[in-house]
């Protein structure tokens, strides 16, 4: 799996981010936090549904990597939605990342 050429994509969608992130200099480091995150998740969702349906694992892991890039979009638009109530700076918005969740 790409995990980072996937991170980066879905950063790339969130321009503010994307932008923020490049100006500070911060992409590559949390890109491949972001991406050890989402391997980290992906391979649990997939021991978890594994357990609850024994069987095809090429199925398993693809639902469960569509459920990890879901809840990694869902702590990068909460990121940009809180961007636009008020703006933050990229160590606030960081610090969201890091406390959001990913379960």
């Amino acid at each position: 799996m790409q995990y980072v050429t996937l991170t980066l994509q879905l950063i790339r969608g969130y321009p503010e981010i994307h932008n923020q992130l490049k100006s500070q200099r911060a992409m590559l480091p949390v890109v491949n936090r972001l991406a050890r995150e989402l391997k980290t998740r992906h391979e649990e969702l997939k021991t978890l549904l594994a357990q609850t349906r024994p069987g095809s694992d090429i199925q398993i892991s693809s639902e469960a990597l569509e459920i990890a890039l879901q809840e990694l979009e869902q702590r990068l638009s909460a990121a940009t939605a809180m961007e636009e109530a008020e703006p933050l700076s990229l160590d606030a918005a960081m610090a969201f990342l890091r406390l959001t969740p990913t379960e």
